[in-house]
């Protein structure tokens, strides 16, 4: 009984498709990854930059190398120790 109603649903299903596997297969195809490529595309500030427009916005370059060298030594230190909190219970 079980395999008789499963077999009706198949074919109920099957009416409602409207166009084959093989005609929307391509269709498919031609969409893949559209939703990568678009949120690619959306992280560029200027997709049609001007050339010679003078100074970038933002930091200038020593500005930018010292920044980023003061964060580099930041690391080659060693690391302060961590406070020891000690919980006693000294009952005289």
């Amino acid at each position: 009984m079980r395999i008789l109603i499963s077999m009706l649903a198949v074919c109920a299903l099957a009416a409602c498709v409207n166009t084959p596997l093989g005609k929307s297969t391509p269709q498919w195809d031609r969409q893949f990854g559209g939703a990568t490529r678009t949120a690619l595309a959306q992280q560029i500030i200027d997709p049609a930059p001007r050339r010679g427009d003078g100074a970038v916005a933002g930091m200038d370059g020593k500005a930018a190398q010292g920044a980023y060298e003061r964060y580099q030594r930041t690391f080659s230190g060693t690391a302060p120790p961590a406070p020891t909190f000690m919980i006693s219970s000294d009952s005289k």
